[in-house]
């Protein structure tokens, strides 16, 4: 079994920065790849970036490239998600994610990732003024 525990969230001003952890404990060497999902009110989930863990290789969705960094400190067992330059249509609660046969798509901009077995509980993030 596979827990993750997100942290993070918070309220912050449009432009302003957060950053999520995904800290994941139990069998985590079957967690080949690890991801950020979110999920507005009213709104599907979506999939905002993925990083797998035994090439590094990172995705992002177009609505977040250039503005997220995925990245991954190994020695404490947690992925990061850096937000820069917030935006209110950001405003969702963030999902860390895992797997270990997973499925990545880009379609339109979209990111799709298939497979992920084990999911965090989620941490909201609220972008306004």
């Amino acid at each position: 079994q596979v827990q993750l525990v997100e942290s993070g969230g918070g309220w912050v001003q449009p432009g302003g920065s957060l950053r999520l952890s995904c800290a994941a404990s139990g069998f985590t060497s079957e967690l080949w790849t690890i991801a950020w999902f979110r999920q507005a009110p009213g709104r599907e989930r979506e999939a905002v970036s993925c990083l797998s863990t035994t090439d590094g290789s990172t995705h992002y969705a177009d609505s977040v490239k250039g503005r997220f960094t995925i990245s991954r400190d190994n020695a404490k067992n947690t992925v990061y998600l850096q937000m820069n330059s917030l935006k209110p249509e950001d405003t969702a609660v963030y999902y860390c994610a895992g797997g270990s046969i997973t499925t990545i798509q880009n379609m339109g901009g979209a990111l799709k990732i298939y497979g992920m077995d084990y999911w965090g509980k989620g941490t909201l993030v609220t972008v306004s003024s």
